[in-house]
């Protein structure tokens, strides 16, 4: 197994990574330790601000130096902690159906079809759960690292590990199905990029500025396209990672790369739609009509999904590290590195509402709910929210 051990970038919203024989160590303030590069942006003062509700609040414990996400699936919310809890919890109540400890030390976020919930950790260990009560249901390895959340559809569980290879496993019985694996370049963004299930394929991107549309029948790679191109005089100028999870809705797949672009193409066939010069180090969420991105200096950008043509930028919040900004019908939900969360308006970006959590950095995407939508920060907290 590839251990890897981190460069120190002049970005400090970054972790890199590079392949060596070096032992590992911590990923920097991005995965949550104390910030060591331009000082955050002061809060905006807001006038007549709109109030925002808490739905209801938890605790599943702390993420340390990893990113963990929840996920939604019918009325429930499971959620997972460093130390092993997982839990399901009622998405209009926060009330636990169950919470168990693994006795294991996992590194991501959940993912969940509604009958498996499936967590790794960060030696590659895979556990699928029975979301009815928590109980084991199969173990499984992959060889290396977990950061990104597992995604399970049509029968099958999809696995990221950091040395770029997707592992799939059958949904049930947890033996391997097959393995998609490319070459990762020698340094890397150390972030927890994922996948998307989406008609039929897995939409992964890589090192390089790489998008692959991955058949999920067989794992074979139905067509790849040039996401972004690495360039600059060292090797750090010319990293040109996907970040976060593509983006898919109908015929439409867009991703974003870390210093490079964000592009969208036809989910069938790889053709580019439209792509936009922008560096990201969260990827890029969409709605009906608007792709939004949080650049790597703290502005956020609504743009035309039909042509990439820009809306709007909202550049007040300035080296917040701000997360993935999640769209809300006429609101954008976004959270940043002190627990803040910040409600835009979907159409000009004006500030609508902040609220605060328990002031730990909110570093994955708030996930929607029927009624709200839902943040998890470093610090364990589970936060559902709503715009008054």
């Amino acid at each position: 197994m590839t251990v890897r051990r981190l460069l120190l970038p002049l970005l400090a919203a970054a972790g890199l990574a590079a392949c060596s024989s070096l032992p590992s160590v911590n990923p920097m303030d991005w995965f949550g330790n104390k910030p060591s590069g331009p000082k955050p942006a002061e809060l905006p003062v807001l006038t007549n601000a709109q109030g925002v509700r808490v739905l209801w609040s938890s605790s599943i414990g702390a993420a340390e130096a990893f990113v963990f996400s929840p996920t939604l699936n019918g009325d429930s919310v499971y959620a997972a902690s460093r130390a092993g809890t997982v839990a399901r919890l009622e998405a209009a109540s926060g009330q636990a159906r169950w919470r168990i400890s693994l006795g294991k030390r996992i590194s991501g976020g959940v993912g969940s079809d509604g009958a498996l919930v499936v967590v790794a950790s960060d030696d590659g260990e895979v556990f699928a759960l029975d979301a009815r009560d928590g109980a084991v249901k199969w173990r499984a390895r992959v060889s290396s690292e977990v950061l990104a959340a597992p995604k399970l559809g049509e029968g099958l569980v999809l696995v990221r590990s950091a040395d770029s290879r997707i592992f799939a496993f059958g949904a049930e019985d947890g033996k391997r199905r097959w393995v998609y694996q490319r070459p990762a370049a020698s340094l890397i963004v150390r972030s927890p990029a994922g996948l998307t299930i989406h008609m039929g394929a897995a939409y992964a991107g890589f090192s390089g500025g790489r998008l692959v549309a991955i058949t999920l029948a067989n794992g074979s790679a139905r067509w790849e396209a040039t996401v972004a191109l690495p360039k600059g005089a060292t090797e750090l100028e010319r990293v040109t990672d996907i970040v976060g999870d593509p983006a898919a809705l109908g015929r439409e797949v867009c991703a974003a790369a870390y210093q490079g672009r964000v592009a969208c193409y036809d989910g069938q066939n790889g053709n580019q739609l439209w792509a936009r010069e922008m560096s990201t180090l969260t990827g890029v969420s969409f709605d009906a009509r608007y792709a939004f991105i949080s650049d790597d200096k703290g502005a956020v950008h609504a743009l035309d999904r039909s042509n990439g043509r820009s809306i709007w930028k909202q550049d007040r919040l300035a080296h917040r590290q701000l997360s993935l900004p999640l769209p809300l019908g006429t609101e954008v939900a976004l959270g940043d590195l002190q627990g803040y969360i910040h409600m835009l308006a979907r159409e000009s970006g004006a500030f609508l509402a902040r609220v605060a959590t328990d002031g730990s950095p909110v570093r994955a995407a708030p996930v929607k709910l029927p009624d709200g939508f839902l943040v998890q920060t470093q610090s364990g907290g589970l936060y559902a929210l709503t715009l008054q």
